[in-house]
């Protein structure tokens, strides 16, 4: 008898209706005589009303409060949940991450998960028991509860999936798997039947909101295999993660990042320590980089640009200013209406022509590039955010359908 974790995000449980269909995917799951722990986020627009009414009360509320106020969301998705299956003769029982306990560091509104008591968990289950847990929530070792962060429900169920030695994790969304580009941008995508962590790693990351980037990341480390499925298809084939052949030379998907702004800062001290202390004072302060490039103007000055999430642009410029004379800056620029472009596939550095198609497709379409990054698996693009669905487009017509 195997564990099977399944995972239902907001749309698949916004409400009764859609909590009758979970439930047949979970007794379908059942009756394999499979034992069956499923992880739901709160139902529909609830996280978003709360933050709302949150902000009328005020405009830099305390983050542990967030956390405590936030995760109640679930909370009312697993009981509901859990009171349906009892209706239908099923035993059940709801817990929140806390009851669990889900153990994480003291992060709040972006915890990350430290372990897992199994105990609890595993002694509902051998009692015949689905067990329902809360995602996106955990609490520290002083008691206080925390959030993983939107999309954090995935995390969670991942998680749970490594440490209870699962069978296989099911994430069940509004969509049947991973595609090619965003549906939503573009009308001919294509389903991806299978990707690799690593591919999957980097859509997440690059925009792609259909798992979270952490969940990959703990999918990879403890090899959980992951199905994205549809909450509401009969045949549910869905897509794969999990550890596909590397040496595949293959553009599997397109993404897009619209939480982009660029910072510039001007006039930088041409000295060898000078770069250090820049990035050492933004990581002391937990901002986040990510797409560098440095230019010199002149024999004693360099400046530097790099992009950080939306989020972070008025922490990251109220730091720079602070340190503006200790680091030597003359000036600092920004930009919040950038986007990020990429393309993704394993082999992509190493197969000549995909960077010169990338750009062609961009030049066909008078599309300005602003910075340029790569890896082994990924070209990422900045370009102005008005042009970036455009390019997405572009690219995807270039690589999928020409």
């Amino acid at each position: 008898m195997s564990i099977i974790v399944q995972k239902f995000g907001g749309s698949s449980v916004a409400n009764k209706e859609r909590l009758e269909l979970v439930t047949e995917q979970i007794i379908k799951e059942v009756k394999k005589g499979n034992k069956v722990v499923v992880v739901v986020s709160a139902q529909g627009k609830t996280t978003d009303k709360l933050i709302s009414e949150e902000a009328e009360l005020s405009k830099n509320p305390d983050k542990r409060e967030h956390d405590v106020l936030v995760s109640t969301g679930e909370q009312i998705t697993i009981s509901k949940l859990a009171m349906l299956l009892i209706e239908k003769n099923y035993k059940a029982v709801s817990l929140t991450g806390w009851q669990v306990p889900i153990i994480t560091n003291s992060d709040f509104t972006n915890s990350r998960i430290r372990y897992i008591h199994n105990t609890t968990i595993e002694e509902y289950l051998a009692a015949g028991n689905i067990v329902i847990i809360a995602g996106f929530q955990g609490i520290d070792e002083n008691g206080n509860i925390t959030t993983f962060g939107r999309g954090g429900s995935d995390t969670t169920a991942v998680a749970l999936a490594a440490s209870l030695n699962a069978e296989r994790c099911d994430i069940f969304t509004d969509v049947d798997g991973v595609y090619t580009t965003d549906p939503r941008i573009v009308e001919n995508v294509k389903k991806i039947d299978s990707i690799s962590y690593d591919e999957m790693l980097e859509m997440a990351s690059m925009g792609a909101k259909v798992l979270h980037n952490r969940c990959v990341e703990i999918g990879k480390k403890y090899n959980v295999p992951i199905y994205v499925k549809s909450t509401f298809e009969k045949s549910n084939l869905g897509t794969l993660v999990n550890n596909k052949n590397l040496e595949d030379l293959v553009i599997n998907g397109v993404a897009k990042d619209d939480n982009i702004s660029k910072v510039t800062v001007v006039g930088l001290e041409n000295k060898i320590s000078r770069t250090y202390q820049l990035f050492k004072v933004l990581a002391n302060n937990n901002i986040n980089v990510d797409v560098i490039s440095q230019s010199f103007k002149e024999e004693l000055t360099k400046d530097i640009a790099f992009t950080v999430k939306k989020n972070d642009l008025k922490d990251t410029l109220n730091i720079l200013d602070t340190n503006k004379e200790n680091l030597g800056i003359k000036e600092i620029l920004h930009n919040e209406n950038l986007s990020k472009v990429t393309i993704i596939g394993v082999g992509v550095a190493n197969k000549p022509g995909v960077a010169a198609d990338m750009f062609e497709a961009l030049s066909e379409n008078n599309i300005n590039i602003y910075m340029i990054t790569t890896s082994e698996i990924k070209i990422s693009v900045l370009v102005d955010s008005k042009d970036a669905d455009l390019a997405v487009k572009a690219i995807h017509k270039k690589f999928f359908v020409e």
